[in-house]
């Protein structure tokens, strides 16, 4: 096995390496990443304009979350009102369960879009913009690629079933409480008071659907209701809209190392990025390996290798990766050596230097 890292190690994407010295004028620092220069400014006016836009985005979607529940206290405002007159059925309260319950679905998938762009904002916040405000300049070490993932492939950091659960907490169990109660006066006064149990149930029926079934099916799906929105309390793929405080950590979490790291973990997605292993077949070993650690600062280590096919030796190099810089590795290669042949495994883990550490830090 040959090892053709013989660079310095790769440095931090977010620092700035400084000018070059020359007997002009000093040239401007320059932020450096993957290939790309940027001078600070210009970096930094970027991340502005693209914060700006998130923030943008998110608020579009809180704006559409507030419609939906405004539809759904609006629809039950009507359908109770209606359903109060001599006249009417109380089967319009039991449609307004399920007019509700559609509002409900909405503005659940519409808040799994809203916390996409809020997961954003605030990772910026967090990892970015926080940063700055306490020197030195610190962000964490993966946020740059956390934020490159989410743009390059958006997954929803939240379920389906936990956003279902946030909104019925936050919103909905209050009005299908509200719709359960008025459909109980509904049946105990209208169109006349009830006086035993057996009118209870007879004013419950539904044209030739006994009133058992009416209460029965009624209670069975308030129930589930209620069993969901207290199911997901403990769902925490999401932050939610506010990140929790310094003291919800324990006492001690304000003070001592790492506290801020805490709280940027907590925040995180559960879910590890994809990280992987690129297995590169080439007969240009040594200019496909000066580009990837010149280029994308990655190591890369060579073995030796034979086509069983045609007995001709060929050279194997393995460069661990992250899922947003496969792009990179594979227009790199073909650049070089169009007739190079790569592999991407998906790795288990990676541990060391540009991942995630080998050993804790105390």
């Amino acid at each position: 096995m040959t090892s053709l890292n013989q660079s310095p190690p790769p440095q931090d994407p977010t620092e700035t390496p400084p000018p070059a010295a020359t007997n002009d004028e000093p040239q401007d620092f320059v932020w450096s990443f993957r290939g790309y220069k940027l001078r600070p400014g210009d970096f930094t006016t970027a991340m502005v304009h693209f914060f700006r836009a998130e923030v943008q985005r998110a608020n579009v979607w809180r704006q559409r979350l507030d419609t939906t529940t405004y539809w759904a206290v609006v629809t039950t405002g009507a359908a109770i009102s209606i359903a109060f007159s001599q006249s009417s059925h109380h089967l319009i309260i039991l449609l307004n369960f399920l007019v509700v319950t559609i509002f409900l679905i909405m503005e659940a998938r519409r808040y799994r879009y809203y916390e996409l762009w809020a997961y954003r904002v605030r990772l910026m916040e967090t990892d970015f913009f926080a940063p700055m405000l306490v020197p030195p300049f610190h962000p964490s070490a993966d946020w740059a690629e956390a934020l490159s993932e989410s743009l390059l492939h958006p997954q929803f950091p939240i379920s389906n079933l936990e956003a279902i659960g946030r909104r019925l907490r936050r919103n909905y169990l209050y009005l299908y409480w509200i719709i359960g109660l008025a459909w109980l006066v509904k049946l105990i006064l209208l169109p006349r008071p009830v006086q035993t149990w057996e009118e209870f149930v007879q004013h419950a029926s539904i044209g030739s659907l006994g009133g058992l079934w009416v209460l029965f099916v009624t209670l069975f799906f308030l129930v589930t209701i209620v069993l969901i929105s207290i199911g997901t309390i403990f769902l925490q793929d999401s932050a939610g809209e506010i990140l929790p405080r310094f003291g919800q950590f324990g006492e001690n979490a304000t003070s001592g190392k790492g506290s801020l790291e805490k709280i940027r973990g907590w925040f995180r997605p559960r879910r590890r990025r994809p990280q992987l292993l690129t297995l590169i077949i080439t007969d240009q070993r040594q200019a496909v390996s000066q580009r990837i650690m010149q280029e994308m600062k990655r190591g890369v280590t060579a073995l030796a290798g034979t086509g069983m096919f045609t007995g001709e030796s060929h050279s194997l190099l393995l460069s661990a990766m992250t899922v947003t810089e496969i792009p990179h590795i594979k227009a790199l290669v073909a650049e070089v050596d169009p007739k190079a042949f790569v592999v991407v495994i998906p790795a288990q883990e990676v541990l060391g230097y540009g991942f995630m550490p080998l050993q804790e830090k105390e």
